[in-house]
């Protein structure tokens, strides 16, 4: 006899794709009342399951049972006919409809064969106050923030009368506060009876919200936990060990001052930012980042961090001062110029801005370096894949082959294949803006690996986190940012998180300011610190 509280039951699912097998035996169930943690490395399969569930794939083998009952699920509308709804980290609304146009879209109530707009934006006010969300009915999605949106796809599951509500990294854009707001929704509709499976790569989420944990690993389900279990056992149940270090940053001894490779010797500043000023923007930022250093920019979003790399790079225009590499001075807002003199930038929004998503493994690689493997007018094709092949397999990309599409890669190996292209073009200054977000913790343990070894060669990285043990765990110099000023310098061994967050909201006593030199002074006065000199 089924157990009445059980919404939903996962029995052995296998699913394969060519050349790759997704899932291979999973078991998951889900009760009235509980938030179920789904967790797993990018790549795991907790994707494929999740669009098992909402229609997009069907199983290979095993069976899917809703209240008890043996299901098959072959589109969105089955989805919705049994009480299953899932919010995406992609969200699916349409920008240009109002906010009821949106929760109620296809199935607006009508009247007398006309849709009936005054009881659909009623409706709407309703599920829009059940998750304490104060926006109007009638604004355009477009104009609503990251926060909202996700408000607005939760009150269109709720519409659906969804039993089991599926949400995929609900926190990954979120600023803690909204999480906190989240959370307390979360937590209502559990009270409520929903049964919601939450996936996260943030440990500290889990126990903060969960019941129970699955942890999938290869396609496998192997573990079913509390969600009180102690992180180090969360990891090594993901990945399969136990990571000793988190952030394995393999710093240089002092006496290691000699050769690094063709890129320069340690110490020698690669990167030289000086008096940059974009009006409205960011004001006087000046740092320098030597051979073989990651320097780790924090601070609060919307502190400019992001606007001041990306014109570093030339994608975005500045006012006043410069920006030299190993010297030189470069033209502003010259991508071509940057990338010429040896910067590379991966950036926040690597789908959007780092990939060309519905391209291979293979072009993706080769677009920073195509110019330089063109002969005559021609791509050499040949001398492409091997080099391509070459890095794939130096970064451990976990593909079917070289001609695989980006997009079907998982977020970790999505991001190495972004990282990848420049170390094709031998970038002599690599800027890492969120480099690890949506990662999960294997990847991440990859991606600091990279960077220890592009440092080791004499690179320099710059490196934007909102992750700030990730920050002070990788970083051997810590700048931090604050209305668009340099609030203060930290070195690698003083940084700690008050001290950065005492100089990110402003705290004058605790700026220390950066010399030429790159070391750091005492306290100042309230006036200079608020100058961010």
């Amino acid at each position: 006899m089924s157990n009445p509280d059980e919404l939903l039951r996962i029995e052995g699912i296998r699913k394969t794709f060519p050349g790759v097998v997704a899932l291979d035996g999973v078991d998951f169930d889900l009760r009235r009342g509980e938030v179920h943690v789904l967790l797993g490395e990018n790549g795991a399969g907790k994707s494929t399951l999740i669009k098992m569930l909402s229609g997009a794939y069907t199983p290979d083998a095993g069976r899917i049972l809703v209240g008890g009952e043996e299901v098959r699920i072959h589109g969105a509308q089955d989805s919705e006919r049994l009480g299953i709804a899932t919010i995406y980290q992609e969200f699916n609304l349409v920008p240009d409809l109002t906010v009821a146009e949106n929760i109620f879209l296809g199935r607006q109530p009508r009247r007398l064969g006309v849709i009936d707009r005054k009881r659909m934006e009623a409706d709407a006010e309703v599920l829009l106050a059940r998750v304490g969300v104060n926006v109007s009915p009638r604004a355009r999605v477009r104009e609503l923030g990251i926060a909202r949106l996700q408000m607005v796809e939760i009150a269109k599951a709720l519409s659906l009368d969804a039993r089991v509500l599926i949400m995929d990294e609900p926190t990954a854009v979120l600023t803690s506060e909204e999480v906190e707001k989240l959370f307390a929704i979360v937590r209502k509709l559990r009270e409520d009876g929903v049964g919601i499976v939450f996936i996260t790569h943030h440990l500290e989420e889990i126990a903060a919200l969960g019941d129970r944990v699955t942890v999938i690993r290869d396609g496998r389900s192997v573990g079913q936990i509390p969600a009180d279990t102690p992180e180090e056992e969360l990891v090594r149940l993901m990945v399969g060990r136990s990571i000793e270090q988190q952030y394995p940053r393999e710093r240089p001894v002092q006496g290691e001052q000699g050769e690094q490779g063709e890129r320069g010797e340690r110490g020698a500043a690669l990167l030289a930012v000086e008096g940059l000023t974009r009006d409205g923007v960011f004001h006087d930022v000046s740092f320098e980042v030597r051979a073989g250093e990651v320097v780790g920019i924090a601070g609060l979003v919307g502190a400019g961090r992001t606007e001041v790399v990306r014109a570093v790079f030339g994608a975005d225009p500045y006012d006043q001062g410069s920006v030299k590499v190993a010297g030189t001075g470069l033209r502003r807002h010259d991508v071509g110029a940057a990338m010429a003199a040896g910067i590379g930038l991966v950036p926040e929004d690597r789908k959007g801005q780092g990939l060309v998503l519905d391209a291979s493994v293979a072009e993706n690689l080769g677009l920073v370096t195509m110019r330089a493997a063109t002969r005559a007018g021609l791509v050499d094709r040949r001398a492409q894949h091997a080099a391509a092949e070459r890095i794939a397999g130096q970064l451990g990309v976990r593909m079917a082959g070289l001609e695989q599409h980006v997009r079907t890669l998982s977020g970790g190996n999505q991001q190495k294949v972004v990282i990848g292209k420049w170390l094709l073009a031998d970038t002599k200054v690599l800027i890492l803006d969120e480099p690890t977000r949506g990662i999960d913790v294997g990847a991440k343990v990859e991606i600091y690996q990279l960077i220890n070894e592009l440092t080791a060669a004499g690179a320099a990285v710059l490196m934007i986190s909102s992750d700030l043990p990730e920050v002070l765990g990788m970083s051997d110099r810590v700048l931090v940012m604050a209305q668009g000023r340099i609030a203060g310098e930290l070195a690698g061994e003083e940084a700690s998180q008050d001290a950065v967050m005492a100089l990110a909201v402003g705290s004058p006593s605790a700026v220390h300011n950066p010399t030429p030199d790159g070391s750091t002074t005492n306290p100042t006065t309230e006036t200079e610190a608020s100058r961010g000199h």
